[in-house]
């Protein structure tokens, strides 16, 4: 039975994400500068993320003012209602910065701690991607209409494409270059996107074999761990968890278990 819930949800998440993709692609200024830092000099905050967030969450509060948010920017409210918001108004904001097509705008919205609903668009690809848990998973682009998600047919490890992103953190990024220089040998090839949420899609879309990071947030994940998982592609963590800050793994059935056992092996969750 389809839930009206999840329906109205959906399409709040549709409206505020196509519109703040809209203001990201069509409002960037030439002059775009860095506004502030996080985690190093090299992890980054533009104006227009905030921009981005401000928007989002404006359009939410007015719309289901009980809702409780979460945001990379800084929005953060519990609510009443058992409805939580996740929001990334800029995932892949470095690509931004330098005028690369590949970022984009992820809401997800959480039921009693559950998502529910996911939605990821990527103005510079004119594709927007979504999925209401048990309902599967859905892209339009430059196709008309809307094309259900199916991840690949799963090939032999060696013969995966697989895509990874990399920390801000100096540490951290020697310690995942050597996790991929390891891993590379193994696979076909390893793709690095800048963007968590398109290349959760992009599992999705059966344009990877595999995707896999450390040092995600909820915010990077949310919404493309559910498109990922509603096409049929497997999501973890380390084996028997969930994906979490320590690692997020996804992959087409065949795929997701030996590269999540090989990333156990080589210690990716840690330094």
């Amino acid at each position: 039975m389809t839930d009206p819930l999840h329906t109205d949800l959906l399409e709040l998440a549709q409206e505020a994400a196509r519109r703040a993709g809209a203001l990201l692609r069509d409002g960037r200024p030439a002059d775009l500068a860095v506004a502030a830092t996080k985690s190093s000099p090299i992890d980054v905050v533009t104006e227009m993320d905030i921009a981005a967030e401000k928007l989002i969450t404006g359009l939410i509060a007015e719309r289901r003012p009980d809702d409780g948010v979460l945001g990379e920017e800084g929005a953060a409210t519990e609510g009443t209602s058992g409805v939580r918001w996740v929001i990334d108004p800029l995932d892949g904001t470095v690509n931004y910065l330098y005028g690369l097509p590949t970022w984009a705008v992820s809401i997800a919205a959480e039921q009693d701690g559950e998502t529910v609903v996911g939605v990821v668009t990527a103005p510079m690809r004119g594709e927007t991607f979504h999925a209401v848990r048990g309902r599967g998973a859905w892209a339009t682009g430059a196709w008309d209409g809307e094309r259900a998600l199916a991840c690949r047919p799963a090939p032999p490890l060696d013969q995966a494409l697989v895509s990874t992103g990399f920390n801000y953190v100096a540490d951290v990024r020697a310690h995942q270059a050597d996790v991929a220089q390891r891993l590379i040998p193994l696979l076909r090839d390893i793709r690095r996107g800048g963007s968590a949420a398109v290349d959760l899609c992009d599992v999705a879309a059966g344009r990877l074999d595999g995707y896999y990071e450390r040092g995600l947030h909820p915010w990077d994940l949310a919404a493309g761990d559910l498109i990922a998982r509603e096409a049929g592609a497997l999501t973890g963590g380390r084996p028997g968890e969930r994906p979490s800050g320590d690692l997020a793994v996804a992959g087409t059935p065949g795929v997701f278990e030996p590269l999540q056992r090989l990333l156990e092996d080589f210690g990716a969750w840690h330094d």
